[in-house]
């Protein structure tokens, strides 16, 4: 293989840089050319991109967001886009492709492996919504973001004795919810695989009213409702001063934890090295501390399994 190209897809995640760098680098040290693709498949299709070498990825290990840029791309998805992208790729001479991104961004991996292209993709969202691997990178990341936040609202709540109702990111996923109203010690989670109505809500916290707790702290994830008319139902439900903050965007951004800069660094090399030896149509993941790769179309199969075991841990350490 004489040269590979790299590319990041859909929402930015804390810890795409730290791939980028690995795959840049690894692929060098085996005498491999690398061509950054910016904006994802908008780049490529458009053609534009650029060789890389030791110098492009000079400190960002530590950078968030991704220095090739994202976007989402509903051209590349049509079959001309699509034609338009496979011809860049072979006027480049580009053998491989790296994709960093998440299901979407996979299934153009997938598709262009079976029209020839090798293809490997690192999962890069802040959701953990892939179900094939443990942790996807930018979660640990966007989970300690959200923890640093809860502990200041914390604050401000306890001083104003106001529940605070913080809503995080995931839509199908609440994962970052779960995690972090565990590790915040939240009253509730609000999540959407364990529908919890707005009775059992208010019942929760005045159940700590009662018992002399004059702040509560509910962490609600994007896909189960909304923080603005959440706050109002228990204000007319149960007359308490209640406040929300909505984090956004602030969940994608920021310097990658260790984590992330390590499982980002393992699974670019990783990339690289599979399609060193010919193997194309390929996720790279993680579990139990280990780096792994599987098919796409295999990967794109596995149903999420709800972590109950956590979500009642969770209710319990709340009372």
């Amino acid at each position: 293989m004489r040269r590979i190209g790299v590319l990041t897809s859909g929402g930015d995640a804390p810890g795409m840089n730290a791939a980028i760098r690995a795959v840049v680098r690894y692929s060098i040290y085996n005498n491999i050319e690398v061509m950054g693709i910016y904006r994802g498949y908008k780049g490529l299709i458009e053609n534009e991109m650029k060789a890389m070498d030791l110098s492009s990825v000079a400190d960002i290990i530590h950078r968030g967001g991704t220095i090739l840029g994202t976007a989402r791309c509903e051209e590349f998805m049509q079959e001309s886009g699509f034609q338009k992208a496979l011809d860049t790729l072979r006027y480049r001479e580009i053998e491989g492709l790296v994709v960093i991104g998440g299901d979407g961004s996979f299934k153009g991996a997938r598709k262009l492996s079976e029209a020839g292209v090798l293809t490997a993709g690192i999962p890069g969202t802040i959701d953990n919504d892939l179900p094939y691997t443990q942790y996807t990178l930018g979660f640990n990341t966007a989970l300690n973001t959200i923890l640093d936040a809860i502990g200041k609202i914390r604050d401000t709540s306890s001083s104003h004795e106001r529940t605070n109702v913080v809503e995080v990111m995931g839509r199908r996923c609440g994962d970052l919810a779960l995690y972090a109203g565990l590790a915040g010690g939240a009253e509730v989670v609000v999540i959407p695989e364990a529908p919890i109505s707005n009775e059992e809500i208010c019942d929760i916290i005045m159940r700590g009213n009662a018992r002399g707790k004059k702040h509560s702290i509910i962490i609600l994830a994007e896909g189960a409702g909304n923080a603005y008319s959440l706050r109002d139902q228990i204000v007319c439900s149960t007359g308490l001063s209640v406040r929300c903050t909505v984090l956004g965007y602030i969940q994608r951004g920021g310097t990658p934890s260790a984590f992330d800069r390590i499982i980002g660094s393992k699974m670019g090399a990783k990339a690289v090295h599979t399609l060193m030896n010919g193997i194309t149509n390929v996720v790279i993941g993680t579990r139990d501390g280990q780096i792994f790769s599987m098919d796409i179309g295999e990967a794109l199969q596995i149903e999420k399994e709800f972590d109950q075991e956590t979500y009642e841990l969770a209710k319990i350490l709340s009372i």
